[in-house]
């Protein structure tokens, strides 16, 4: 725990009312803004125009940072993102690429405000740099923020962004993500808000204390000048925008597409069962040698059309698996935004009205200075995330009319392994792992999920290139492949991830290496109405590998038996040395499934198995699914095995008696499982009353708890790896047809949700 700084609480930003910041600015900075009447006066064709006119302004601000930077993380990955702002800093557009990164421009604005109008000022042709997550524009200290206040005709008219991970800013470890951290210190310290363009020039004083930092300074250099000109190119437009439509025109668009945002999310809330869910999900290793788990706890409470994202219970601060207020509120932006508010505009502005955060201050989620926040974007934020996900879609599951919404959790999170050295040219670098991004995603109620899809964080994110990878730093693929069996099962199928095996090449020296990642000995990919986990994170460095000896002899290693040497598993948080002999294996995490295994149509498993997305193992030991030999189902057989396997079920899970059988099990739908007759839940498959309307039923129906590789042939190491607290894969049962109600991947004290939904019309909804 650390000892809290005074002073540094200043550098809190919160969101605030548009009307005090309008209040509290100094006389002297003319904010533009307009009145109810010029927005409600609007014409729907020009409200239209303008509206796909200030999408193209920040659709063009990504361009212009993709052609200028020079980072694989950039151009390759997409992980960048941007936004436009109103006067006071609300979000009216963000941009597709990391909403992770874009969720709190507005805070930094906000800030701005209040603690630099008057002091050095806010003037037109000025643009400031921020890498402080306290104060916001990113998560963490690599995530560097350039934004710019746009004047008008002498009116401060509004705020662009940009902001991009840079992939070394400093501090005691390569990538400054340093497993060590005790606290910020540790770390790249965070620089708020400064101005770095002044009267339309680059300060080359605070350019140079900015880069002046890092490892890799002409490419921190060149991402600062690509920010700068993704604003020019903002204003730009904007200005051409303005002087053809007026500025009373586009402000007033700005504010409808911000209200419309807000209506539209309010009437979709409406439209679903007031109530709450719960989700609790955790981050392993608070730092190198540490062998805890650290619980982050949701409730989340829908009343009428707002939500309410209550956190209390989260362990507190720890290590450096911490992130500020920023980074919850950006967890829950990333879920929120592809699950409900994906027919919506983005309009962050608008969309964060309709919900509250309650999260203590000093716990991992809402970290106080100095607290070590290097993790933040992929660890607590991230994990945030999954759980909002996983109750969003609890709640979209109680409605047949939503369902089609409804996803198990996608990815888990980022495998984050650095790499750092002295490339091909003999000079420094520093590179991320970048091709964990192809994470799966998680199944829906009808589909299954995309095989490495991505992540739901980055809509617009994607694996780089692997010419481009081994272009820009000292390294040989060896491949990069979809990964069998990693995909979470059930009746739809979670998106399979992959995997990458690489060889130093053509350096002069060892590599340094950071891996850090959570989601090894528990899932953070949960699965849904039954369906179990994906697979979880699995990387190693293959110690005195053959890989080399194979390529001179003109084979290509294919798997790790044939790659060879001692594997050395990387533990949660590891920084480490990396020789020129050994290999680098990083798997990274899958989709969760929907719905019982046992219930997959067996011939969507033939198919699965015939494109190697699941084994043939796989197929008869978690989907009962038996195939002859040219890979057809044979029904019998498999009618067969599904009962043995369900006997088994019932034999570990002590229930007795016969099967109750129903034809047709009236009431409303809860998930695939579930259904409501009067104050009875029921079993949608057998009708065996499983516990009453309002109370917490699950936690009194039979279960079953073994090791972890009961979840099936994923990559499932064992537990005691990585943590000392028991791990177990637990299932909930039917107690009439055996049908799994809940699949996790948990520690053996994990509680079992107790979600309550309320009547609501003719639908009453209770989990």
């Amino acid at each position: 725990m650390t000892h809290p700084v005074p002073g540094s609480e200043i550098f809190n930003s919160r969101p605030v009312d548009p009307d005090v910041l309008r209040a509290g600015v100094p006389a002297s900075l003319r904010l533009h803004t307009v009145g109810q009447d010029a927005v409600d006066n609007l014409d729907p064709l020009t409200y239209e125009v303008v509206r796909h006119r200030l999408w193209s302004v920040t659709d063009e601000m990504g361009e212009t940072l993709k052609r200028m930077s020079g980072s694989v993380v950039v151009t390759e990955a997409n992980d960048f993102d941007f936004a436009l702002c109103d006067e006071v800093g609300q979000e009216v557009q963000i941009g597709l690429y990391n909403t992770f990164l874009s969720a709190s421009l507005d805070l930094a604005v906000y800030w701005t405000l209040q603690n630099r109008a008057e002091n050095p000022g806010i003037d037109e042709g000025d643009m400031f740099l921020c890498n402080d997550p306290w104060v916001g524009g990113g998560l963490h200290q690599n995530d560097a923020t350039v934004y710019a206040p746009f004047f008008f005709e002498g009116q401060l008219f509004g705020w662009s962004s940009a902001v991009a991970h840079q992939l070394d800013v400093g501090g005691v470890a390569p990538g400054s993500w340093t497993p060590r951290a005790q606290d910020v210190f540790w770390e790249s310290l965070p620089t708020p808000p400064i101005k770095v363009v002044r009267n339309n020039v680059l300060q080359r004083d605070v350019a140079e204390m900015w880069t002046r930092r890092s490892r890799t300074p002409m490419l921190l250099s060149l991402d600062l000048r690509a920010k700068v000109g993704a604003n020019i190119t903002a204003q730009t437009r904007l200005r051409r925008l303005l002087e053809t439509y007026g500025p009373d025109t586009v402000k007033a668009v700005m504010k409808r597409i911000m209200d419309d945002a807000e209506q539209r999310l309010r009437a979709k809330l409406r439209e679903l069962p007031d109530g709450t869910w719960h989700a609790q999900g955790y981050q392993e290793h608070s730092g190198q040698g540490d062998r805890g788990i650290y619980k982050i706890v949701l409730a989340m409470t829908k009343t009428g059309d707002t939500l309410t994202f209550d956190f209390r219970g989260t362990a507190e601060q720890t290590g450096m698996i911490n992130c500020p207020y920023s980074g919850v509120r950006a967890g829950i932006m990333s879920a929120l935004l592809p699950v409900l508010a994906g027919d919506i505009p983005w309009a962050g502005g608008g969309l964060m009205r309709c919900f509250d955060i309650i999260a203590d201050e000093g716990t991992m989620i809402n970290a106080s200075f100095p607290a070590a926040v290097g993790k933040g974007p992929v660890g607590p934020a991230w994990a945030a995330g999954n759980l909002v996900n996983e109750c969003l879609a609890k709640m979209l599951d109680a409605r047949p009319v939503s369902r089609k919404s409804v996803q198990s959790v996608c990815g888990g999170t980022f495998d984050m392994v650095a790499l750092a050295g002295v490339d091909q040219r003999q000079y420094p670098f520093v590179s991320l792992v970048m091709d964990t991004m192809a994470g799966g995603y998680g199944a829906g109620v009808d589909r299954d999920g995309v095989d490495t899809g991505g992540m739901f964080v980055i809509p617009m994110g994607r694996a780089p290139d692997a010419e481009m990878t081994e272009f820009t730093s000292p390294v040989l693929l060896l491949w990069r492949r979809e990964e069998t069996d990693s995909g979470g099962p059930g009746a739809q199928r979670g998106g399979v991830s992959g995997s990458v095996c690489i060889v130093p090449h053509d350096t002069p020296a060892p590599l340094g290496g950071v891996f850090s990642g959570s989601g090894k000995a528990t899932t953070m990919n949960a699965g849904l109405a039954g369906g179990y986990p994906g697979n979880t994170q699995l990387d190693m460095i293959l110690r005195g590998a053959d890989a080399w000896d194979l390529l001179a002899a003109g084979r290509v290693p294919r798997n790790l038996e044939e790659v060879g040497g001692t594997r050395d598993i990387m533990g949660g948080e590891v920084e480490t040395g990396i020789g020129l002999g050994d290999a680098i294996f990083v798997h990274w995490q899958s989709g969760g499934g929907y719905g019982d295994p046992l219930r997959r149509d067996p011939a969507a498993v033939a198919e699965d198995v015939r494109e190697a997305k699941v084994s043939a193992e796989a197929a008869a030991s978690v989907y009962g699914v038996v195939l002859n030999a040219d890979g057809a189902v044979d029904a019998a057989a498999t009618d067969a095995r599904r009962d043995a396997l369900r006997a088994d079920r019932r034999s570990a899970a002590g229930i007795t008696g016969s099967t109750e059988r129903a034809t047709t099990v009236e009431g409303q739908e809860l998930d695939a499982n579930q259904t409501l007759d009067g104050a009875t839940v029921r079993c949608r498959h057998c009708g065996t009353g499983l516990g009453t309307f309002g109370e917490a039923y699950l936690a009194e129906l039979p279960r079953v708890e073994t090791a972890p590789s009961g979840a099936g042939p994923h990559v499932w190491a064992d537990p005691t790896t990585y943590v000392d607290e028991p791990v177990v894969f637990r299932q909930v049962l039917c107690p009439g047809c055996a049908t799994a109600l809940l699949s996790q991947v948990v520690p053996a004290d994990h509680p079992l949700p107790a979600d309550t939904f309320t009547q609501m019309g003719q639908h009453a909804h209770q989990h």
